[in-house]
């Protein structure tokens, strides 16, 4: 047990360089190494959570599976990826992200051919439990390299630019999974993508490192001379926190970080909603084939992409790193797609997806700044803990997505799964205004809440 322990835990610091043109030179090729690494990775992580949508349509016809126990499975996933969101955001804290992330992608893809290998209901619920709770080993340590890798005046567009892995892992596997399932069977749904996960573990072990310091170089402030914190400042910044700091100190006690997980909640809802039920809901409603509704996916995917760049570059220039206003502007403009996706149910395979797309635009916008403002209203070696409890409370919202939104649809039909689509929406503009001015680059205020500051 030691020696797993001691493989994944965090590197040490070494001497720092003193040449500043190798230290430029290393920085330059270890943030482009780091970065397509880790985005890559988390696009495969996709992979084995979003397969079983579409293999959703296949099981009903072929095991006789109804709506509310496809969305038990669904529910299973979100609370036990949620559960271990947080969990494994503690320990990411305290865990080397190169191993930590890459193992568990290799298990999401050995557990999704386990799934694919099964027929009943319970062995399903068993392997997409566990599907879920190694999910959560992805986000953690992508949060904890993006904190330590890309400082706070640009993190708002790297950040943005790397939570497109979402959108390209959901854009690509409606692809791979509806041919495998329509060519071959629901099985390969989750057969191929399961064994693309496992390459992809061992690609992870290879290309990433944990922090700068770990391989000489100077924390991201310093050398981006962006470190405007007093000493007694930077030195509480670059504290490292034991497993009670991180967790009482600066989450469990931070106002900003609960109102961030209470609009996760609702946003998540939505956003599950839109992966797991838009594929249902075209085919039974619209007469759209398997492929014409996949493809409305790919545009809700895409939209994502380009909403989360938009949202953290213009939280970094026009709201000087505050990712608050953000959040309620793209918040009003999800509720308003909405209502246009449901009050406007045209059959017309250009329209479905042109109000997808702008669905997703303005949905993943708020979706990428949650866990970016906790980051940054909390301590920076408490990156994963604030990030993952945020994403605990997150996929209590994707739960709701499953089994409960599953049972309405079954009871009340498709307009009492939109009615609770647009109330969710509404709560999520509502929780989101009173963080407007939270945050934000300023050289008079430390970069990260303390208590005081986020219960005040």
């Amino acid at each position: 047990m030691s020696s797993i322990l001691d493989f994944i835990k965090p590197s040490e610091h070494v001497e720092e360089l003193q040449d500043k043109e190798l230290v430029k030179k290393k920085y330059r090729y270890w943030r482009i190494r780091i970065f397509y690494a880790m985005y890559i990775g988390y696009v495969f992580y996709y992979f084995s959570r979003k397969s079983l949508a579409f293999a959703m349509p296949m099981m009903i016809r072929d095991l006789g599976f109804d709506k509310s126990q496809l969305g038990l499975l669904g529910s299973i996933l979100a609370l036990s990826y949620g559960l271990s969101k947080f969990v494994s955001g503690i320990l990411s804290d305290k865990s080397n992200p190169r191993f930590f992330m890459a193992f568990g992608l290799i298990i999401t893809g050995i557990l999704n051919i386990f799934f694919g290998l099964s027929s009943s209901i319970f062995f399903f619920a068993v392997f997409w439990g566990l599907n879920g709770w190694f999910q959560g080993f992805g986000w953690p340590p992508c949060s904890r390299l993006l904190s330590h890798w890309y400082s706070k005046s640009e993190r708002g567009t790297w950040w943005s630019f790397w939570s497109t892995s979402h959108n390209l892992g959901g854009a690509i596997i409606p692809f791979v999974a509806t041919y495998s399932a329509y060519y071959f069977g629901w099985r390969y749904a989750m057969y191929i993508p399961g064994v693309i996960c496992i390459f992809a573990g061992f690609f992870l072990m290879n290309r990433l490192r944990d922090t700068p310091q770990s391989l000489g170089l100077p924390a991201i402030e310093k050398h981006r001379e962006e470190d405007s914190f007093s000493e007694e400042e930077s030195k509480l910044m670059n504290k490292q926190l034991s497993f009670k700091e991180m967790l009482f100190k600066y989450v469990l006690t931070n106002g900003y970080i609960w109102m961030l997980a209470l609009a996760s909640i609702f946003v998540y809802i939505v956003r599950t909603a839109m992966n797991d039920w838009t594929t249902l809901y075209l085919i039974e409603v619209r007469n759209f084939s398997l492929v014409a509704a996949g493809s409305c996916v790919f545009w809700f995917e895409a939209g994502g992409f380009i909403g989360m760049l938009v949202a953290g570059w213009l939280s970094d220039r026009l709201f000087a790193s505050r990712r608050g206003p953000m959040n309620v502007f793209f918040s009003i403009g999800m509720l308003v797609s909405l209502l246009g996706f449901w009050l406007y149910p045209g059959t017309s395979l250009l329209w479905s997806s042109f109000i997808c797309f702008f669905i997703g635009f303005f949905l993943f916008g708020p979706q990428m700044l949650i866990g970016l403002a906790a980051s940054e209203l909390s301590h920076k070696n408490a990156t994963g803990t604030a990030t993952g409890f945020a994403g605990w409370f997150a996929y209590l919202g994707a739960a709701v997505a499953g089994y409960p939104l599953g049972l309405i649809a079954q009871k009340f039909g498709w307009e009492g799964f939109f009615i609770m689509m647009a109330v969710c929406g509404v709560m999520s503009v509502v929780c989101f205004l009173p963080l407007w001015n939270a945050g934000g680059v300023s050289k008079k205020k430390p970069k990260f809440a303390t208590p005081e500051q986020a219960t005040n």
